[in-house]
């Protein structure tokens, strides 16, 4: 009895020590997409604050496909012990609802997935063509209109983050548009540039530049308050629309993560959400930080998935 009340002591110790050891060696930072766009602007700063708040390596690595379920499934399926984080948007669920539109089975479960923490949720912002007159959704409505269906807009890929709310407003307005798909957020962004496509929407760090340089004109946001950056452009509420969608990015780990991990995972990343060099590298290119805990991140992630998911039933098959 004496031996195994040692042994059990013995265990105990070992079980705090590691725990009180976390991370106990390098947390690796999966980015589902090429290097570039919003996921990257966050996992960048977060891995160099990470690795000096947590002194361990905090690499970067990119697993591009499948609208981000590539990388997402790797997460998923790694061992749960908090030192593989996710850094991902709404393409998370999108794929999610997608697969389930096609009756085809997802790579990943939301059951597999930990939300750890939201970073950011700016609104999308609708941007239009110089060449388009249109000033006012109001306006953009009534001349879509009276093109008869012929009105273009671009996006990121069918049933991506910029293309479920596009739909949104089509469906909320009543109005016809034609959907011109590409590879991207930024090939998207280069379609309207170019005068191809008559509107699309995009981040504020995206959008941004043009729109100061007068490249493209931003007739509305979908948040329900109005961004800092663009405060002169009004929310679609605001304009009897009502829709909402956001761009946002959150970290996640693999589910399954003894409570005492998890909690200390937390720590680390609220640390590094907190960091003036964190914040500083989202504002530069400006994002607007918007740190949310595990708790207050389910509960915003779950209404984001209620809003996409009754956007791509109603969307259908493409």
């Amino acid at each position: 009895m004496k031996r195994l009340l040692i042994a059990l002591a013995c265990g105990c110790v070992a079980m705090g020590a590691q725990a009180q050891g976390f991370p106990s060696k390098a947390m690796t930072i999966v980015v589902p997409n090429p290097p570039g766009g919003m996921n990257q602007i966050h996992a960048q700063p977060l891995s160099a604050v990470v690795e000096r708040l947590a002194k361990v390596p905090a690499p970067i690595v990119n697993r591009p496909g499948g609208t981000a379920a590539v990388g997402t499934a790797f997460v998923a399926n790694q061992t749960a012990d908090g030192h593989t984080l996710l850094v991902t948007t709404a393409n998370l669920h999108l794929v999610i609802e997608k697969d389930k539109l096609y009756g085809i089975k997802s790579p990943y479960s939301l059951a597999q997935i930990q939300p750890v923490a939201l970073m950011s949720a700016d609104p999308l912002i609708m941007v239009v063509h110089p060449s388009v007159p249109a000033k006012s959704v109001k306006e953009f409505i009534a001349l879509a209109k009276k093109a008869n269906g012929s009105s273009t807009f671009s996006s990121s890929g069918p049933y991506g983050i910029t293309h479920v709310p596009m739909e949104m407003f089509l469906d909320a307005a009543d109005l016809k548009m034609r959907h011109v798909p590409t590879t991207g957020g930024g090939p998207a962004i280069t379609q309207l540039l170019g005068g191809h496509v008559d509107a699309t929407g995009g981040g504020p760090a995206a959008v941004y530049p043009h729109v100061s340089s007068g490249k493209m004109r931003a007739i509305a946001s979908w948040g329900v308050k109005r961004h800092p950056a663009l405060a002169d452009v009004p929310t679609f509420k605001e304009q009897g629309i009502d829709v909402e969608a956001y761009l946002w990015v959150g970290v996640f780990t693999t589910a399954g993560l003894p409570d005492a991990t998890l909690t200390q995972l937390r720590d680390v990343v609220r640390k590094a959400a907190a960091d003036p060099a964190f914040k500083d590298a989202l504002q530069k290119v400006k994002i607007v930080p918007d740190y949310r805990d595990t708790a207050d991140f389910k509960a915003f992630f779950e209404a984001d998935y209620k809003r996409m998911a009754r956007a791509i039933q109603k969307i259908g098959k493409l």
